[in-house]
């Protein structure tokens, strides 16, 4: 049988064709006008993407680049910030102040769940300079609360910052990130953008630039306000990574069309696509007996408990060898205890349709136990069918 690569990771995801296209023959250098309308042009285009008035940056690195520039951007040492830690990622918060020497509170809670808005509350005092979280923590397909946790942060009546990693969030969830007051939001170029890894970009609120003149943690390559000098010139401070902000340029190009030619709209599709394949997956592995490995599950990817006496990591393999699909194991102490299929940027019906059929022979395979063909497709189908149904009668009730 032929096998095809594809994959259900939640990042680096599938590639966008024209993305693809735009990147293999860009040969534009970056210090010309041509490629200053690019920039500008792609600059403007992100805030519509994340939905924001804010300025956006984009910079050349990996998200946790840009993760880090918002603490030595934001904190001095000494300075208590609080962060919320869920998972793999919420350490990664905790690791970055801590490098840069705050004062870090946590509040941790185990793998796959969520906070306590109560809790947040609590350790909410007007000595906290930043509050760090995740928008969704991929290494558990949890989604957190930001609208809630937003409000507790305006309501403390401080000029405490909140700050969110939204690198696997943006895409795949509704943020009003304005409205809320999100003081920065956090994105990644090899998620929902569907583009390769290399850039990592963000919305910085005017509360969070004034800060900056005031912390004084080192800084350099990613010092925000000589990037926001830059970009009000169509530059970035340092050489870009010039293809992919072509391909940056395609991907937003593409949302834009699944919008009928409004960015915003195609945002929203993007989103209810993200959310339409989760849902159906989660009802595929349900209707084989699996569980969901958290409660808050997001639409960015999927994670699941591997059967009793199963080490996932066979699940992982299984996939591989047997379909050449590449899904993602548990990361850091929950290798082996769960998986994760996702579905975030370049991934349709029968992306989704397609890897609960392929879970159905995997299972097979792994357990040595029969399993019932078409249980995961069929429930997935239904869901399907039944957000048909909803849009339909959703436009006719439009068109009265």
């Amino acid at each position: 049988m032929l096998l095809k690569n594809r994959l259900f990771t939640p990042g680096p995801t599938p590639l966008l064709p024209a993305a693809q296209t735009a990147m293999a023959s860009f040969t534009m250098h970056h210090r010309t006008a041509d490629f200053r309308a690019l920039y500008t042009r792609v600059l403007a285009d992100m805030k519509e993407f994340i939905g924001t008035n804010n300025d956006v940056l984009v910079l050349a690195c990996s998200g946790t680049g840009v993760m880090e520039g918002s603490v030595s951007n934001l904190t001095s040492p000494g300075d208590k910030v609080l962060v919320l830690t869920a998972g793999k990622f919420g350490e990664r918060w905790r690791d970055l102040t801590k490098a840069f020497g705050c004062n870090v509170e946590v509040i941790s809670v185990p793998y796959g769940e969520t906070f306590s808005l109560d809790l947040i509350r609590q350790k909410l005092s007007p000595d906290v300079r930043a509050v760090y979280v995740q928008a969704t923590e991929s290494s558990t397909g949890a989604r957190h609360d930001i609208k809630g946790i937003a409000r507790l942060v305006r309501d403390s009546g401080s000029d405490t910052l909140l700050v969110v990693d939204a690198i696997t969030g943006l895409g795949t969830t509704h943020f009003d990130v304005d409205g809320w007051g999100i003081d920065v939001i956090i994105g990644g170029s090899q998620k929902a953008l569907m583009i390769p890894p290399g850039l990592a970009y963000c919305a910085i609120g005017e509360r969070a630039w004034k800060r900056m003149e005031t912390a004084k943690n080192p800084r350099y390559y990613f010092d925000f306000r000589k990037e926001r000098k830059a970009a009000a010139k169509g530059e970035s401070s340092y050489t870009p990574a010039t293809s992919l902000f072509a391909a940056l340029g395609a991907a937003l190009d593409f949302i834009r069309q699944m919008g009928e030619g409004d960015l915003v709209a195609g945002r929203k599709a993007l989103i209810d696509n993200a959310e339409l394949a989760a849902e159906m997956t989660r009802a595929g592995v349900k209707a084989l007996g699996l569980k969901l490995f958290t409660s808050a599950p997001g639409a960015a990817l999927t994670a699941i408990d591997p059967p009793a006496g199963v080490d996932s990591s066979a699940i992982v393999k299984a996939f591989r060898e047997s379909f050449s699909a590449v899904v993602a194991n548990g990361q850091g102490d929950m290798k082996g205890k769960l998986f994760r299929i996702a579905h975030i940027g370049y991934y349709d019906y029968l992306d989704t349709v397609g890897i609960l059929a392929a879970l159905e022979h995997v299972l097979t395979s792994v357990t040595g136990k029969s399993v019932q063909y078409g249980a995961s497709v069929r429930a997935a189908q239904e869901v399907f069918a039944r957000s048909l149904s909803e849009n339909v009668t959703v436009e006719a009730g439009a068109a009265r």
